[in-house]
């Protein structure tokens, strides 16, 4: 089931970091110390997608990645997106707590 964009927002309120983009994308920018620090978090994502088969577009910018989840099939936001986008999140603390800062 698609979900509202109200319904999109209140989930987006409780999930760090991603924002709702022309109505029918959730987008998150992660920012790593190092590019192979990025890779490595990709890999993890990849794992991660392949156990939902669902799969986000992935854009790596250096340090950055950029991670857009949209359920296709379904026409818009689904709570797929959002459960995979808290695995995301999840994955990037503990990638981010392993870092010396």
């Amino acid at each position: 089931m698609v979900y509202t964009q109200e319904e999109v927002e209140a989930h987006l309120a409780k999930l760090e970091g991603w924002q709702l983009e022309e109505g029918r994308w959730i987008v998150r920018k992660f920012i790593f110390s190092n590019f192979m620090k990025g890779i490595s978090f990709v890999d993890e994502v990849a794992t991660i997608s392949e156990a939902f088969d669902h799969h986000p577009f992935i854009t790596i910018d250096h340090k950055n990645v950029t991670l857009r989840l949209t359920s296709w099939d379904d026409g818009g936001i689904t709570a797929l997106d959002i459960k995979e986008a808290h695995q995301f999140n999840e994955l990037f603390e503990k990638m981010r707590s392993g870092e010396k800062r």
